[in-house]
């Protein structure tokens, strides 16, 4: 597999988005489906504040998508590849 420049910065920049413990444990709630920036918040036992700064680099990374509905902003995962890294790299760090 021959692999660009740009796909290499691509790819690089995909692995340094979750490389952030916050963000990986926005993805791990995210796979159970459609959040609120509140439930995700309370979730994670962090700010609304806090939790809206991660999801915005990850929804540039095309990692997340948002949904507006009313004053409120739903995320989930942009598609499954990010599910099948998430539980990939999640199997890699739990396997005896």
């Amino acid at each position: 597999m021959k692999l660009t420049e740009l796909k290499a910065i691509q790819l690089a920049e995909l692995f340094s988005a979750l490389s952030d413990a916050s963000r990986v444990r926005i993805i791990s709630l995210l796979i159970e489906g459609e959040m609120s920036v509140s439930a995700l918040a309370e979730g994670l036992k962090m700010t609304e504040s806090a939790v809206s700064h991660q999801l915005r680099g990850l929804r540039q990374m095309r990692i997340v998508r948002a949904r507006k509905e009313g004053r409120q902003v739903f995320y989930t995962l942009e598609d499954e590849h990010v599910q099948k890294l998430y539980r990939m790299g999640f199997d890699h760090v739990t396997h005896g």
